[in-house]
């Protein structure tokens, strides 16, 4: 059943994203777009509004390539920096829309007002600065974006809680080394689950690709898209051939229509 929700993922890379710095590895200097990787983001739109799932440091460079001219919502899963660190690019929809509704845990907006006070300041707070909308949320509850109903799904980062989004049919994780029983029964049988795939050796907080595969096997979605990849996973043509038939590695600037 269409639901209307378009997904675009704006960034599929890891914290360094790809090409990283410096490096000679073969899948840095790959000439395949689909190798070139910005930090972990999605947007999704429906019904003339626009949010995004995560502000990393490339959030910018995002917004531009889309062309973004609204944002109506930032949905935040973690407090680490390749996930938060564009918050400050978000001036431009603030000084055309006013304060920009963010939704994440308690304790990632504690992070946030040490490391951006400026943006939380309430006395002579600098007038370039932007302002955003606190709605703190956790995996005990829903809440309502635009008529669709938001169910956060908690997973772990190593020892870290971290919150995914279901949203009708779609499921949008990153980040998880573990999950509840119980948070998969939220999320089992989905239209299209985007769930992170490292790489090929074991990690000590991510999913690394076999993890990642017989996670999609336990949550049995109709389509799964592997996200947050690094360089060494491979070259995305290769390891693309070798998945099951209804999973994928995600790119950047890929669009889906649920």
């Amino acid at each position: 059943m269409k639901t209307g929700i378009s997904i675009t993922f704006l960034g599929t890379g890891t914290s360094q994203g790809i090409p990283v710095i410096g490096s000679k590895h073969p899948v840095c200097l790959s000439s395949d777009s689909r190798d070139k990787r910005l930090r972990v983001s999605v947007l999704l739109e429906w019904g003339e509004k626009n949010y995004v799932i995560d502000c990393g440091p490339d959030f910018r460079q995002q917004m531009l390539r889309e062309e973004v001219t609204q944002l109506n919502g930032v949905l935040l899963t973690h407090e680490h920096s390749d996930h938060t660190a564009g918050i400050d690019d978000i001036r431009p929809f603030y000084f055309k829309q006013g304060d920009i509704p963010f939704y994440a845990s308690s304790r990632v907006f504690e992070s946030l007002q040490l490391r951006f006070a400026y943006i939380f300041e309430t006395v002579n707070k600098y007038p370039g600065a932007p302002t955003i909308t606190q709605n703190i949320v956790s995996k005990d509850m829903t809440f309502q974006l635009n008529n669709k109903t938001v169910i956060p799904v908690e997973a772990m980062h190593a020892t870290l809680p971290v919150l995914g989004y279901k949203i009708d049919g779609f499921v949008y994780l990153t980040d998880v080394k573990t999950i509840s029983e119980a948070e998969i029964l939220k999320i089992e049988n989905c239209d299209v689950l985007v769930v992170n795939a490292l790489r090929i050796e074991p990690h000590q907080s991510h999913f690394n690709l076999d993890e990642a595969l017989q996670f999609v096997k336990r949550v049995n979605p109709k389509k799964a898209y592997f996200t947050h990849i690094s360089h060494v996973l491979g070259f995305h043509k290769e390891v693309e051939n070798q998945l099951p038939e209804n999973v994928h590695l995600a790119y950047d600037g890929l669009k889906i229509e649920l």
